[in-house]
């Protein structure tokens, strides 16, 4: 038997793996023997353009709280640094003796030059190096179709990762985390400077509860009242259908293990319509599956289109009307309740998310990369890999893409998803009387309606700033500049 006294510390670094539960990369340092040191290492240049955006680093800086409170019930410490992270763990290497260093890897393309390169340095310098799957069902590249080749189309993907569906047994480190005799110096996590200095953050505090324990609040929620409706529930932006676990998952706070475990309990169990609703979410997990395995073998999409004759297409530049999208003042209530939503709380259900993303590049003709980035911004999920398949699929240039030429009709959306006009009314307060007939097409409503309900176009609320039906007819014409 190995004593374990005599066993170097051994660094885990924590990234987008905020949980000490399943987590393969801490489980494995641990099955190692001796001390371990729990690391964070704030360095976002490193990410290039896509560093994490303002709500992003608001999650992040509670996520890491939760974090290092977890680790301390355990015995242990976060060790907060900031980078390069080359320097920081040739320093904390240094300053411990460790002689392993373990992280969970990440999918992004700068990550994996990063991580290669590291991985190689450390090992020539003599040291245990491990990187483990902490984040995926699948490794990116290991679901292939006939050919050998990584997948375009989703329903085969998902097809080919369900009849490979991994056991995903639990990674978990149990019990306390032996420290060090002595602890290398840490930041104070308000060090980083990751709180907004403005109040837009207020909302995200009254709706999410960043860090693990938050993480299993929601998938218990989501078993207990909503799965069962969800092939349905999820359309309705006024009800919480949805799982809401996608801020959870990119800052690895729940592993897709765990989530799908705990789906596949609830299919086990038999209860009428389980299954099918089961099989729906799980689904949704595929296409996150889907989008990181794009993001891995196409690492230009978030900037280029996957589709290379939209890299001709006639996008527009236009300041003045992206802000105006960007703050929910289109005229347009579905878009506008959207856009509100998404500022106030980091957050915006999916049917609606495709309603004002279609309406940027189609009913604006402002190009997807601009969406995007505001997305990237503001979204309290934000995530690389899947931010980059949703602009792309509904901007028609991506992999298995909705077609261009498929313009939703906000009015249309808001009838259909949002009937009774429950979710306009809570995020454009100054529709709120509106009758459910004109709610979502105020501008065609008679003169005594609006008097009544005390709408007055250009002061109490915009006009339309497009009409849906020339803008259909333009979005058209510039798809065929590109089919000539």
């Amino acid at each position: 038997m190995v004593d374990e006294s005599l066993l170097a510390p051994t660094l885990v670094c924590f990234r987008q793996d905020l949980r000490l539960s399943d987590n393969p990369a801490l489980a494995a340092a641990v099955d190692r023997g001796g001390p371990v040191i729990p690391v964070f290492i704030w360095s976002p240049e490193e990410d290039g353009v896509w560093r994490p955006g303002a709500a992003s680093e608001w999650w992040l800086n509670r996520s890491l709280a939760a974090l290092s409170a977890e680790i301390e019930k355990r015995g242990s410490r976060l060790i907060i640094r900031r980078g390069p992270t080359r320097a920081a763990v040739h320093d904390l290497l240094a300053e411990t003796g460790a002689s392993a260093v373990f992280w969970n890897r990440r999918y992004e393309p700068a990550a994996v030059a990063r991580d290669r390169d590291f991985k190689a340095e450390l090992r020539e310098r003599g040291l245990s190096v491990a990187s483990f799957n902490g984040s995926l069902l699948f490794e990116p590249w290991a679901i292939r179709n006939g050919s050998g080749q990584p997948f375009r189309v989703f329903t085969p993907f998902w097809r080919t990762c369900l009849t490979n569906a991994p056991a995903l047994p639990s990674k978990d480190a149990s019990g306390r985390l032996r420290a060090p005799e002595t602890w290398p110096c840490s930041l104070k996590l308000p060090e980083l400077g990751l709180e907004p200095s403005i109040n837009w953050a207020g909302g995200l505090g009254a709706m999410w509860q960043p860090g693990e324990a938050g993480a299993k609040i929601q998938l218990q929620r989501f078993r207990e009242e909503a799965i069962q409706d969800y092939p349905v529930g999820r359309d309705k932006p006024d009800v919480i259908g949805t799982s809401r676990l996608s801020p959870h998952l990119h800052f690895g706070e729940i592993s897709p293990g765990q989530v799908w475990r705990a789906v596949q309990n609830l299919m086990s169990q038999g209860i009428a319509g389980n299954r099918a609703a089961c099989e729906a979410y799980l689904r949704q997990l595929g296409w996150r599956e889907f989008a990181h395995q794009l993001l891995y073998h196409h690492p230009e999409s978030p900037e280029q289109a996957l589709r290379p004759e939209f890299a001709t297409f006639p996008w527009k530049t236009d300041p003045r009307t992206l802000r105006t999208w960007t703050r929910g003042k289109t005229g347009y209530p579905l878009v506008d309740a959207g856009m509100r939503e998404l500022w106030h709380t980091g957050w915006m259900h999916n049917r609606v998310r495709m309603v004002v993303a279609s309406f940027l590049v189609k009913h604006l003709l402002i190009g997807w990369q601009e969406g995007a980035a505001w997305f990237w911004d503001t979204l309290v999920d934000a995530d690389l890999a899947n931010n980059t398949l949703g602009w792309q699929w509904v901007a028609g240039c991506g992999a298995d893409a909705a077609p261009y030429f498929r313009i939703f009709n906000p009015v249309i959306q808001g009838e259909k998803f949002d009937p009774s006009g429950a979710y306009v009314r809570r995020w454009v307060p100054e529709l709120a009387g509106m009758p459910d007939e004109w709610i979502h097409k105020p501008w065609k409503a008679p003169a005594t309606i609006l008097s009544k309900a005390g709408v007055e176009f250009g002061k109490t609320y915009p006009a339309p700033i497009v009409d849906h039906d020339a803008a259909r007819k333009r979005a058209l014409a510039a798809l065929q500049t590109i089919r000539r």
